[in-house]
């Protein structure tokens, strides 16, 4: 019973940590990287919602630091990451038999640069879209207008952290 469960102990272990360093994230960190930058994204959009700007830059903050054991910096980061809000829209996407909005669809669009300091072959620039469908009757404020900025920076900072660190 012994030997079965050193054998069974020994297998858990291989597997584990057999195959190098392995993250539930799926994150890939490079070697020798231990700091990462998220520079303010200014938005730019033709449509500017006060704050955005700010809850966008410290969404992504929150993730890379959630999901990886990076340290954040302020500056000399072994990773940075920059860019700004392009887009900003609120556009119908079905109507009514009364010629009225059905259905509305909050947009955003983010520019992001990225900068690998240990390999620049892993630098790219591109841009991250998704967007909110709400009904045509309400108002895109209070606790609706939250929900739908926290679901497409949700969905947004995954993509860039995807895009970044997610070698798959």
């Amino acid at each position: 019973m012994k030997y079965i469960f050193r054998i069974l102990t020994l297998g858990l272990f291989v597997v584990l940590f057999g195959c190098g360093s392995y993250s539930f994230t799926g994150a890939s960190i490079p070697e020798g990287t231990k700091t990462y930058q998220v520079n303010f994204f200014q938005n730019t959009a033709n449509l500017v919602e006060p704050g955005l700007d700010r809850d966008f830059t410290l969404a992504l903050q929150d993730l890379i630091l959630n999901q990886t054991s990076l340290d954040l910096v302020k500056s000399g980061g072994d990773l940075i990451y920059e860019g700004e809000i392009t887009e900003y829209r609120i556009s119908p996407t079905t109507a009514t038999a009364q010629n009225t909005a059905a259905q509305n669809r909050l947009t955003i669009t983010v520019n992001v640069r990225y900068y690998d300091t240990k390999n620049e072959e892993k630098d790219f620039e591109n841009r991250f879209s998704f967007f909110y469908d709400f009904d045509g009757s309400a108002q895109l404020v209070g606790g609706q207008k939250d929900t739908a900025h926290e679901e497409i920076f949700e969905r947004i900072t995954q993509d860039i952290f995807n895009a970044s660190l997610a070698d798959w």
